[in-house]
């Protein structure tokens, strides 16, 4: 069986369920409940029944880098105001570390109105605008402002949707979008997702509308690749560094680094060989 029917059977089952949650369709998305008003907790940490499918709390509890790999293999579920779902397995993740980390938008721990989703509790969606148009959403790690973006996802369920969605944001006349095309950036997936700035500090383990459950087939760390980050230009030294993660040969990944992949590869037969014992004659 292909891989994706595989997982789309599993996914299947999983909803099937009867602890799978059910939540009412949300009449308005821009309406945003009352909540705990203190700057490090979210306003939209409502007091729901949490549900054991969902990834809870201690999983986004984790280090920055841990939970960007974490992430890797995991299914973001979006339920729209009609009551459709869509679901998308998460291949493409970037760590910003906040603090010495000049790529953060939290370098030197800066707090702002813009980032503050960054200082809240791990879980926590941090969703900001770039060129005054489009999104892209985040999640709060352990760390002082740390926050793992969320860069590419694999469709797996309400892809017509996702198409309506995408082509609604783009314009004059458009091609139909092939199904890699769909979540293959932060901003396009924001677009299929519809992810906006009302979803800015809610809350992934309490959320009706947004939120992740396990996924069924989780990576090796061999399938994980680690390489630079996207678009943050020249930050000295961390421009370098190897925070972006995604799975190995996964089609839906925004950009493949070919030379990383190579060179990893080279370095896993080379550890293979070295662990052969030596044949005794």
């Amino acid at each position: 069986m292909p891989r994706k029917r595989k997982l789309l059977a599993q996914l299947s089952a999983l909803q099937s369920d009867s602890s799978f949650p059910s939540f009412d369709a949300l009449g308005n998305l821009n309406t945003k409940p009352d909540g705990d008003s203190s700057p490090k907790s979210s306003k939209y940490f409502a007091a729901e029944k949490k549900n054991s499918s969902h990834l809870e709390a201690d999983f986004f509890n984790q280090p920055c880098i841990s939970l960007a790999k974490s992430f890797l293999g995991q299914i973001l579920v979006r339920k729209l105001p009609d009551g459709r779902e869509l679901w998308g397995r998460i291949v493409e993740t970037e760590a910003y570390l906040g603090g010495e980390d000049e790529a953060s938008h939290s370098k030197g721990g800066k707090q702002t109105q813009r980032n503050a989703a960054m200082f809240m509790k791990p879980g926590t969606l941090y969703v900001y605008q770039i060129y005054g148009i489009h999104f892209c959403v985040n999640v709060s790690s352990q760390g002082e402002g740390a926050a793992v973006l969320l860069r590419s996802l694999e469709p797996l369920q309400g892809l017509d949707a996702m198409r309506e969605m995408r082509s609604a944001s783009r314009k004059g006349p458009t091609k139909l979008l092939k199904d890699w095309q769909l979540c293959n950036g932060p901003s396009k997936l924001c677009q299929a997702f519809g992810i906006d700035k009302t979803f800015d500090q809610r809350d992934l383990t309490q959320d009706a509308a947004i939120w992740m459950v396990p996924g069924p087939d989780l990576p090796g760390e061999q399938d994980v690749v680690a390489t630079t980050r996207i678009g943050i230009g020249n930050r000295g030294e961390w421009t370098q560094k190897p925070l972006r993660f995604y799975l190995r040969g996964n089609r839906f990944v925004s950009v493949v680094d070919k030379k990383t992949e190579r060179e990893t590869a080279a370095m896993g037969q080379l550890s293979c060989l070295a662990s052969v014992p030596p044949s005794r004659t």
